[in-house]
């Protein structure tokens, strides 16, 4: 049995276009590890760039991408679940899991092999929350030991569910809480500052062009409500204020990139810290050509 690939990096630094080209070189299957691309017609949105998942006219096999409808909450109980049932099936098959992408908890609980006990909703908790500004959420959830995706807690609904999430796991006996890692050569796009920014502002732009937002007047018009939209944050959150009328397009446009690049910022230190909490972190720079990145990806491997 080989040993799983994990590629991750902030958005837009090209993590799709290498997994793909390592899966061909490989015979290998891509497991997604991103939040939202798990939803159905949630695409440009979401970054998902299905039409990468070809090489040289060969579809190449993805998991965990378009799985739920929109305006479903999926969790990171779910994530985990789904998550051993795919490797599980393609290392049965014999073929190379390659897991990649850049929500930083999903990366982490599935290396870790995080247990991860189903939490059930506790409506005393939320009631005593509903209150709270997203600052003071995020002062509370700041105060667990256990793991926390600050980088997805971008609204209250979010920062208190994962409070919920922490306040379970403290109450639970430590040997129902037992981890079991999964072993992996990890490897990270090291890109500048300067080249992320400039690529998440032509890929934004790109998308809008698109039709970022009719794919969201789209969703609106299936009947999903807005606040279920504006949960998934970011793109998602901007660009219904502006459908429903909260905003104007250069607002919408400007906040957008804003909240973009703070975002990729948050991702960076979670992978920075990961490094910090024991994980061996392979670098490659961002400028190499997608060949010489597979190479040293292979290179790591023997």
């Amino acid at each position: 049995m080989r040993t799983p690939i994990t590629i991750i990096g902030v958005t837009a630094s090209g993590k799709t276009s290498l997994a793909v080209k390592l899966a061909a070189e490989t015979g290998g299957e891509i497991i997604s590890a991103d939040s939202r691309q798990i939803y159905r017609r949630m695409d440009l949105g979401t970054g998902k760039d299905i039409s990468e998942y070809k090489y040289n006219g060969v579809d190449i096999p993805y998991h965990l991408i378009d799985i739920c409808e929109p305006g479903y909450k999926y969790n990171l109980y779910q994530y985990k679940r789904d998550f051993n049932e795919a490797i599980s099936d393609i290392e049965k098959r014999g073929k190379l899991p390659i897991i990649c992408g850049g929500t930083g908890l999903y990366v982490e609980t599935v290396l870790k092999g995080y247990a991860m006990p189903e939490v059930p909703e506790n409506r005393e908790l939320r009631a005593s929350l509903s209150n709270k500004t997203l600052e003071e959420l995020t002062a509370i959830l700041s105060q667990y030991k256990t793991l926390h995706n600050t980088t997805d807690v971008d609204n209250c609904k979010r920062a208190i569910r994962a409070i919920e999430i922490a306040e379970y796991y403290k109450t639970l006996p430590q040997p129902e809480l037992e981890d079991k890692p999964l072993e992996t050569l990890l490897v990270a796009i090291d890109i500048d500052r300067e080249t992320r920014r400039a690529n998440i502002t032509k890929r934004l732009h790109q998308r809008l062009e698109e039709g970022m937002v009719a794919e969201v007047e789209s969703l609106l018009k299936e009947g999903i409500a807005p606040e279920d939209l504006i949960y998934y944050g970011l793109e998602y959150k901007y660009l219904t204020e502006y459908v429903i009328g909260k905003t104007t397009y250069e607002q919408m446009v400007s906040g957008l990139e804003i909240a973009i690049h703070q975002f990729a910022k948050r991702q960076m230190t979670w992978f920075r810290g990961m490094e910090r909490r024991g994980f061996k972190i392979n670098w490659i720079d961002y400028n190499l050509s997608l060949d010489e990145k597979v190479a040293r990806i292979l290179d790591l491997t023997k």
